[in-house]
């Protein structure tokens, strides 16, 4: 096993409130010490960190890895070689595959091939309905058995408060959070981006701000009344934030994350019909972004997710309304959400940048993640934070190149990954 002494960098780990200089063990496998300085032994690689971070790994609990059935967009080796490449050492992969992971032969089956195959840690998150129609609950406990850590019909949210609430009450017997993507069908009916003043001088069918915002409210109800954690995925709206406000005021287990485009971008990015801005939830106005911006500042907001979506080429090629909704943004996540937090006028602390991208998504997701304890695997991310650098679609590790920051400058990058003491990724 390789072992590896990491000099001289600013140690965070929000797990134990923990911002220091100093050096890191890794040995074994495992983090073996961590003091203001260690000796190198000879036995051992030493990387001089001057000047970065030294965290625990980052964590993404919302990521497409597209397997099985469309491995033409995304792999299990290509997209967690873009993890690890954006400083991710564990992912959670959504279930709306073909055929959908509904099964527990099929959450075994993509937790067995990972571990051979994804140079990250990939854990499952697996369907809330079978066939993720909306129609029928999945067997709960037998998912949780086969390694589930949640359940989400994901793109394709159940639309009827009765299975929801079913659904919801069956999760909860076994600890399993429910993670869903809001939004009522009857009412973005069909949308390709906000609807709002930017569709309409476009010609373009939007979907309204409601369509996120009814369906957050109805499942917080639902997970008040049936006691499930509730997890809200990529919030998009201003309601949508005092709509999760709200409810955690009331005591219901609700949590939420936010998407890095939907705190840097508007809905003017689809002006000029680009299908790498199309995604859903859509782009919204500035008010929206603002009140995002505001939502993690307070704490409303818990945590950061990629959404990491990847479509080929030829798909987005397609006039805008016909085009696919998604984006990639594992491997920009780091430098956009580093970038966004340059131009607050009080920006948040490393540590609680580290808590949003490792240590609070890890405890959402109940995973062994996102700390930098005595003993634990080393999952370990160095991070260069002053390190500007530009994004180029055509040197992503993803197997798509769907992202809206072409040609974008961001401040931030990883420097090394290391899965369980295994360097995994140094930056070139």
């Amino acid at each position: 096993m390789n072992r590896y002494l990491l000099k001289h960098g600013r140690i965070l780990d929000p797990a134990q409130g923990l911002d220091m200089q100093g050096d890191v063990r890794i040995s074994d496998g495992r983090i073996a010490a961590i003091a203001p300085s260690l000796t190198p032994d000879g036995g051992e690689t030493v990387l001089d960190c001057a000047d970065c971070w030294i965290a625990p790994g980052l964590v993404d609990i919302h990521v497409h890895l597209r397997e099985p059935g469309q491995s033409h967009k995304e792999t299990l080796q290509t997209g967690g070689a873009a993890a690890v490449a954006g400083g991710f050492t564990s992912v959670c992969c959504m279930p709306n595959t073909q055929p959908p992971l509904d099964s527990p032969t099929l959450v075994r089956e993509i937790l067995t091939r990972a571990a051979h195959e994804s140079p990250c840690r990939v854990y499952v998150v697996a369907a809330l309905t079978q066939g993720m129609r909306g129609e029928a609950p999945c067997d709960y406990h037998a998912l949780q058995r086969a390694g589930a850590v949640a359940c989400s019909d994901d793109a394709f949210p159940v639309q009827s408060a009765e299975v929801m609430r079913r659904a919801m009450a069956g999760c909860a017997a076994y600890g399993l959070p429910v993670v869903t993507h809001c939004e009522d069908k009857t009412l973005s009916d069909g949308g390709s981006m906000h609807a709002g003043a930017v569709s309409a001088r476009l010609g373009l069918k939007g979907a309204p701000a409601s369509a996120e915002t009814v369906q957050i409210a109805r499942n917080a109800l639902l997970a008040q009344q049936t006691n499930c954690r509730l997890h809200i995925q990529h919030l998009s709206t201003a309601i949508g934030v005092a709509l999760v406000r709200f409810f955690k005021a009331q005591g219901v287990p609700i949590t939420a994350e936010v998407s890095p485009h939907h705190l840097l971008l508007t809905d003017e990015a689809c002006a000029a019909f680009d299908a790498d801005a199309k995604m859903n939830p859509p782009l919204r106005t500035e008010t929206d972004r603002a009140a995002l911006t505001q939502g993690v500042l307070e704490g409303v907001i818990d945590c950061i997710a990629t959404d990491h979506a990847p479509h080929a080429p030829f798909e987005k090629a397609q006039p805008f309304g016909a085009a696919p909704f998604g984006v990639v943004g594992l491997e920009t996540a780091l430098g956009c959400v580093l970038h966004w937090n340059s131009t607050l006028p009080q920006p948040l602390t490393p540590l609680q940048l580290v808590h949003l991208m490792s240590t609070a998504p890890a405890r959402l997701m109940g995973l062994p993640a996102g700390a930098l304890a005595i003993g634990a695997p080393a999952d370990v991310t160095v991070i260069d934070p002053h390190l500007r650098w530009r994004v180029n679609p055509d040197a992503l590790h993803s197997k798509s190149r769907n992202t809206p920051f072409k040609d974008w400058e961001l401040l931030g990058k990883a420097r090394y990954t290391f899965v369980g003491g295994v360097r995994v990724y140094t930056a070139s």
